[in-house]
């Protein structure tokens, strides 16, 4: 079990992540788990992320499904990785299917983790925990 974070101080920033599933019931789920910790946008779909991140900082983290109608998770992620403003930005790839060439593919653009859905939030949040530090 990792040590407790130190208390942020008064008035300092919450890390932003953002969330992109089309399943509504799964994004909830994850809204909840991470929204004690950070700030967190959400996004039904590719289309309404690129559209949300047009608005807000870039964030410091995106939890991301891969397969989503309109523009899915991969093509999405490619997309902002020519982007020098989201380049950079840490990915948590969610999937129901995780075959090796879809993980090959996720690393290839720079995912920190893959989860597997059914997933358990408390492990979704140790990996963002991880990453954001």
């Amino acid at each position: 079990m990792s040590a407790p974070q130190p208390p942020k101080p008064p008035g300092a920033k919450k890390r932003t992540v953002l969330v992109v599933e089309d399943d509504a019931s799964t994004r909830e789920l994850i809204v909840k788990a991470l929204s004690r910790k950070y700030d967190v946008v959400a996004a039904a779909d590719g289309l309404e992320a690129s559209e949300k991140l047009g608005a807000i900082a870039p964030p410091d983290l995106i939890v991301c499904d891969v397969m989503m109608p309109k523009i899915d998770g991969f093509s999405f992620i490619k997309h902002l990785r020519h982007d020098a403003t989201f380049a950079h930005v840490p990915v948590i790839f969610l999937t129901a299917k995780a075959q090796p060439s879809a993980v090959v593919q996720g690393i290839q653009l720079g995912a920190k983790h893959f989860v597997t859905k059914p997933f358990s939030p408390v492990d979704l949040l140790q990996k963002v925990d991880k990453i954001l530090g």
